[in-house]
């Protein structure tokens, strides 16, 4: 029996709440005087402010490259 099965027998608890969200955002307020980009690197960052600059390198991370 997997552990997820034995948490949900034993305590009525399963992986995921009934209803869930497919997705949640959490972005932080940024302070008045936070240092931004111009508007054309806020463009292609896809933000304005360099500490929500958050790239996404698919299966780089973590990849080992041999």
């Amino acid at each position: 029996m997997e552990l997820t099965e034995i948490i949900k027998e034993q305590y009525g608890l399963s992986r995921f709440p009934e209803k869930t969200s497919e997705a949640m955002a959490y972005v932080p307020f940024q302070p008045d005087n936070a240092p931004t980009y111009s508007p054309m690197q806020g463009f292609a960052s896809g933000t304005m402010y360099p500490s929500l600059n958050k790239p996404f390198y698919g299966g780089k991370c973590g990849a080992h490259s041999d």
